[in-house]
């Protein structure tokens, strides 16, 4: 056992001495060329991390959790909220636990990832073989893809609460085109600005909702009858588990880390901060407006207007161009590969290369102006095996034999203390979203 452990605290060491050479030299870089552009424009810390996982967790599903409460009722909605999240956090865990375990494996094979970005297909292909990667590769671009295409409705629907001169398929016409600007942002390591300044976006929404409708009062005669259908009631349990299934981008967030074994708990600590948004404003507006919610997927459109609000859905339409930016990333990432441009330095080349996948999506919101339905669906479906199903059973997989698990490149995590009991904790994992998530969940709107 000595020599084992020795060799597995070697392999360990040698990967913390890559990811920290790498770490210097992009240091030294931008130390010998510190300024401000550098401090908003380049980010790689566990700060960076978790104010881009906190960022992106949270976006227009906070204006629907109200209404996912009129669905499920108090009890049941604050439930399903502290236990999916928990639930994210640790299948969130998990994909960062496989990405160390691959990066560990290729640094041993001399693998340079200087000019790549890993993502988390190729982290299942390294791991399980080529037909892990294709089903990876299917079920997170389609996720993301329809999640950039739902960030783009969503703008239209939320600008038509201040402004209705438009149509909401004009106003789609007009966020796309903002939204293709995110082409010109190199990758995850640019976005540190933009998760600070959304996760404020994020802060003030929530606690408006929040303060709005406590001062708003209980409207007359407002009943909170839910549960009574349960359609209804496993729709609302979908849409919170699409609420803290925004981990579809972690490989790529870690991989714009300087120490990426640091994100570890990372998530887990963005989900913590996200309770502080999404309990009290969700409790606030189902207090106020209870069963009226039911026919009010959207909070903004029970709350009178005033400026306060209309700097709400301001900042979600900025915060939305954010996670459309979030969500395309990845997709531009595979296209370039696919490509041959995913080691081109010239930001304009890589914009050019990247338009036919943001052109698609585009197209896609102006065809679909309304996104209940497909919120639905990529909740049921995509969000059930991509950030859930997946990532449980890959880990199981990945260390089903007893070499994998002693040469394991993370140990155990500290709540959890043998192997029998993480398979177990996996199971359940893939068993109740499988059903619950996805079984249940496929009922859709009533």
């Amino acid at each position: 056992m000595l020599p084992q452990k020795q060799a597995e605290e070697a392999m360990m060491s040698s990967l913390t001495q890559t990811m920290e050479r790498e770490e210097g030299e992009e240091v030294i870089g931008e130390t010998s060329n510190f300024s401000f552009k550098n401090a908003l424009w380049h980010g790689g810390s566990a700060y960076d991390a978790w104010f881009s996982c906190a960022s992106n967790q949270v976006a227009q599903v906070l204006l629907t959790l109200p209404y996912s409460f009129s669905q499920l009722g108090m009890v049941s909605g604050i439930i399903f909220q502290v236990f999916y999240g928990l639930l994210g956090s640790y299948t969130a865990y998990l994909i960062s636990i496989l990405y160390i375990e691959y990066r560990s494996r290729k640094e041993k094979e001399n693998v340079s990832f200087k000019n790549h970005v890993i993502q988390w297909f190729e982290v299942l292909e390294g791991l399980l073989g080529p037909y892990w990667k294709a089903i990876g590769l299917a079920f997170n671009c389609t996720f993301l893809l329809f999640g950039s295409v739902i960030q783009l409705i969503a703008c239209a629907s939320n600008i038509y609460y201040i402004n209705d001169h438009l149509d909401k398929r004009t106003w789609t016409y007009i966020f796309g085109a903002c939204c293709a600007t995110t082409v010109f942002i190199p990758s995850f390591h640019n976005y540190r600005i933009w998760s600070f300044l959304g996760l404020g976006m994020t802060t003030y929404t929530a606690w408006y909702l929040t303060i709005a409708a406590i001062a708003h009062g209980q409207v007359e005669n407002v009943k909170h009858s839910a549960p009574n259908k349960m359609v209804l009631y496993f729709t609302g349990a979908t849409n919170i588990l699409y609420t803290f299934g925004g981990h579809a981008v972690t490989v790529e967030i870690m991989h714009a880390m300087w120490k990426p074994q640091k994100f570890k708990y990372i998530y887990l600590y963005a989900t913590v901060y996200v309770f502080t948004l999404t309990l009290p404003s969700a409790i606030a507006v189902y207090w106020a407006f209870g069963d009226q919610l039911l026919d009010h997927s959207n909070a903004f459109s029970l709350l009178p207007r005033s400026g306060w609000r209309d700097i709400g859905v301001i900042l979600m339409l900025i915060h939305q161009f954010i996670t459309f930016g979030f969500a395309c990333t990845p997709l531009y990432f595979v296209w370039e590969k696919v490509i041959g441009m995913h080691d081109t330095k010239s930001i304009f080349f890589r914009a050019l290369a990247r338009l036919p996948v943001v052109i698609p999506i585009w197209f896609l919101a102006i065809i679909f102006p309304f996104f209940g339905p497909i919120n639905s669906a990529v909740g049921a479906l995509l969000v059930s095996f991509t950030v859930y199903i997946i990532p449980a059973s890959a880990h199981m997989l990945t260390y089903r034999s007893a070499s994998a698990r002693q040469n394991a490149a993370e140990k155990l995590p500290f709540f959890i203390p043998n192997w029998t009991v993480m398979y177990v904790v996996n199971a359940f994992v893939v068993v109740w979203v499988l059903v619950v998530g996805f079984g249940f969940g496929r009922g859709g709107p009533a």
